[in-house]
C-alpha cells in the first residue's frame, strides 16, 4: 500500500483550503508539500450564510459543497504538481468538508454534525481515493464529534512522561491536553468573532498580528458579559462552532455598549479569545508546562502575547518551533485520519469526545 496521503482543511475561520502531501513511509510524517487557497469573498459569504437557517438551503448547501470539491481538487494539482506526484501514488485524499452546523446530542439524543463537501467529485476530479465525513461516525456512538485532533496531536506533538498542551486556533479555539490521559475540547471562540468584527468596522477579513487590536482597550464590563456563557463553564467533553459564537451571540453581548469604539471592541473580543484558552488551560491542564499554538491564531502575535501574560508558568510558543508550522497542522491531521481509516484503525478518542468507545472514522469514496 502507498504512503502518500493528502489532508484537506477548510475550518470555522472561512478564509479558505489548506492542503498537504504527507509521506508517512517509516512510520513517521514527513510533509512534502503544502498549498493553500483562499475562498472568494462570494463563496465565504454563502458558506457563513449557511450557518443559519435561510431559504432554499438544502439547493445552495449542494451547490457550495460542488464548489468546495472543485475548490479542493485545484489545491490536489498543486500538492502534486509541487511534489512531482501522480495521483495513482497517492493512497487517499483526507477531505474535511465545511462544517456549517455541529449540534451534537441535542434535539433527540442523537443531534448531528454538517460538513458540506462532496467526496463523490472530488474522487471523480483527482482519480484519487477520498475518506470524508470524518465526525459522523463519532457523534452516531454518543460522541461530540470534535476534536478529532487530538490522537493526531499525542501523534506529532506527545511526549513521554510530560505533560503537553496543543491548541488550535481557527474560527473556534480547541485544546489537546497530553498526558497520562489524553483530553481535548472546544475552548470556545478562536478568530471567528475577531474576524468578523474586524471586516465589518475596518474592511479587512481579519486583524494582522493582532496590530489594531493591540491599540485599543479591553471594557471590563464587555469582557464580563462576553465571558457570561453557560458553554464557557460547562466541563468536557463539549465542542461548539458558529452555530453559537456567531454575529447574532455578539449582537446581544453588545446590547448596554452601545458607545464603545470598535476598537476597544476588537481588543475586549481578543482578550476572550486569550481568557477563554487561558481558563481552559489551568482548569484542565495543571501540569502542562508547554502550550503548542497552532492555526492561523497562532500568526497573532498580540493574541500570542496575551497568552503568555495570562499563563505565566507555561511557555507558549508556535508549533514551527516543533517541526510543523500552524497552517499545516490541521490539514496534516486529516491526511492522518484518512490513513487511519484506509488501515482500519480508529480515529477518535473516547477520552476526548465523550463516545461509547474508539470508532473507525469517515467514509471511502474509492478512485
Amino acid at each position: 500500500m502507498g504512503n502518500l496521503f493528502i489532508g484537506l482543511m477548510s475550518g470555522t475561520s472561512l478564509d479558505g483550503v489548506d492542503g498537504v502531501l504527507v509521506d508517512f513511509s517509516d512510520g513517521r510524517m514527513h510533509v512534502l508539500a503544502f498549498e493553500s487557497q483562499p475562498f472568494t469573498t462570494e463563496a465565504k459569504a454563502e458558506l457563513l450564510a449557511l450557518n443559519t437557517p435561510g431559504n432554499n438551503e438544502l439547493h445552495r448547501a449542494a451547490l457550495s459543497a460542488n464548489a468546495l470539491a472543485v475548490l479542493y481538487s485545484d489545491v490536489v494539482g498543486q500538492l502534486m504538481v509541487s511534489a512531482g506526484t501522480r495521483a495513482h501514488q497517492v493512497r487517499a485524499i483526507g477531505a474535511h468538508g465545511q462544517t456549517v452546523r455541529h449540534r451534537p446530542g441535542a434535539f433527540d439524543g442523537i443531534g448531528y454534525t454538517l460538513q458540506l463537501n462532496n467526496p463523490a467529485l472530488l474522487a471523480e476530479l483527482t482519480g484519487i481515493t477520498v475518506v470524508a465525513d470524518f465526525r459522523s461516525r463519532d457523534v452516531a456512538a454518543g460522541g461530540q464529534g470534535a476534536p478529532l485532533v487530538p490522537a493526531f496531536h499525542q501523534q506529532v506533538f506527545g511526549s513521554a512522561g510530560e505533560a503537553v498542551a496543543v491548541l488550535n486556533i481557527g474560527g473556534i479555539s480547541n485544546l489537546s491536553l497530553l498526558g497520562a490521559q489524553i483530553l481535548g475540547f472546544d475552548c470556545g471562540p478562536g478568530n471567528a468573532l475577531m474576524d468578523h468584527w474586524c471586516q465589518l468596522h475596518t474592511g479587512q477579513p481579519y486583524d494582522a498580528n493582532g496590530a489594531w487590536a493591540a491599540s485599543g482597550t479591553v471594557h471590563p464590563g464587555l469582557l464580563t458579559a462576553l465571558l457570561d456563557e453557560p458553554y464557557l463553564a460547562n466541563a468536557p467533553p463539549k465542542s461548539t462552532g458558529r452555530d453559537l459564537f456567531n454575529p447574532p451571540w455578539l449582537a446581544s453581548k453588545l446590547q448596554g455598549f452601545a458607545g464603545l469604539n470598535p476598537v476597544d471592541v476588537q481588543a475586549t473580543l481578543t482578550e476572550l479569545t486569550a481568557k477563554a484558552i487561558s481558563i481552559s488551560t489551568t482548569s484542565y491542564g495543571k501540569d502542562s508546562k508547554l502550550l503548542i499554538v497552532c492555526g492561523g491564531g497562532a500568526l497573532n502575535g498580540y493574541l500570542m502575547q496575551r497568552l503568555q501574560a495570562l499563563l505565566p508558568s507555561v511557555q507558549v510558543q508556535s508549533s514551527t518551533a516543533y517541526g510543523l508550522p500552524p497552517l499545516q497542522v490541521e490539514a496534516s491531521a486529516f491526511a492522518w485520519l484518512a490513513r487511519q481509516t484506509v488501515l482500519g484503525l480508529p480515529g477518535n478518542l473516547a477520552s476526548v469526545t465523550g463516545a461509547r468507545g474508539e470508532r473507525v472514522l469517515g467514509a471511502i469514496y474509492p478512485a
